[in-house]
């Protein structure tokens, strides 16, 4: 179980995050959606551990979470993390080589067993024919599944995906919210995922988190940060609820880009 508690975010005078609190049980499947700007990824990299309240704490099984990555957290982001000299199969590898070992490598049994492992993992992605390219070689679409392969080669509890899908056309990202969701059931992950697209986080979360300004001072813009405004579990949202978050969303965007 993650526990959220009264988190706050400055970065010098500017409030990013403030009050924040939540818990949220094993297994969970969490959208967060909210305009440019307002913290969400700021959210999910002190849940990664690269970034630290200033005030409050997040908790996992009851202990401070650690505050940089570890194994039992793995990420995909929009921009591509993998390495271009590598071959499919080595970027998967390569995260068993560097829990190994700090110069990363792996040598006998060692390494053939992560060459299995990494396979088995590319094949559960649907990249395994692929295992021989290079990523510049690969579409949008496969450099995703491949970093989702990295992502989940350690075996995590948590996965943290930020705006993973953003820069793919629709029916890629159709084909890989599938893939995702049949991800979280089969490793019983638990997910947070930070989108742009209210209809996407509906259609993934099994509970969809609203960021945004409870309260604002057009004179000192930075004074107060976002919080969860709403904390919907996904099939209880009304329409009129639904249009009224899509409208309340653009029109902070709108206010914020002016």
């Amino acid at each position: 179980m993650i526990e959220i508690r009264n988190v706050w975010k400055r970065y010098g005078d500017s409030v990013i995050l403030e009050n924040i609190s939540a818990t949220v049980a094993e297994g969970e499947f969490i959208t967060l959606v909210g305009t440019s700007g307002c913290g969400k990824s700021t959210f999910l990299r002190m849940l990664l551990g690269t970034d630290v309240p200033n005030q409050g704490e997040i908790l996992l099984d009851g202990k401070t979470i650690a505050d940089e990555p570890d194994a039992e957290r793995g990420v995909v982001f929009q921009q591509y993390s993998v390495f271009p000299h590598m071959t499919v199969l080595e970027n998967v590898t390569i995260a068993r080589a560097f829990e190994g070992s700090a110069l990363g490598f792996l040598w006998g049994k060692r390494k053939r067993a992560a060459r299995e492992e990494a396979m088995a993992m590319l094949d559960t992605v649907g990249l395994s024919h692929m295992a021989d390219r290079y990523p510049d070689e690969l579409s949008g679409g496969m450099r995703q599944r491949l970093a989702i392969a990295q992502a989940l080669i350690l075996k995590p509890r948590i996965l943290l995906l930020d705006e993973p899908f953003g820069a793919l056309d629709p029916g890629i990202r159709a084909d890989m919210h599938e893939l995702v969701l049949s991800l979280w059931r089969k490793h019983k992950l638990t997910v947070f995922m930070v989108t742009h697209d209210l209809a996407e986080g509906f259609h993934l979360g099994t509970r969809l988190w609203v960021f945004d300004k409870l309260r604002v001072d057009p004179q000192a813009p930075n004074t107060y940060g976002a919080g969860i405004t709403y904390d919907l579990p996904v099939g209880a949202c009304e329409p009129e609820l639904l249009q009224e978050i899509d409208s309340g969303l653009s029109s902070s965007g709108q206010e914020l880009a002016s």
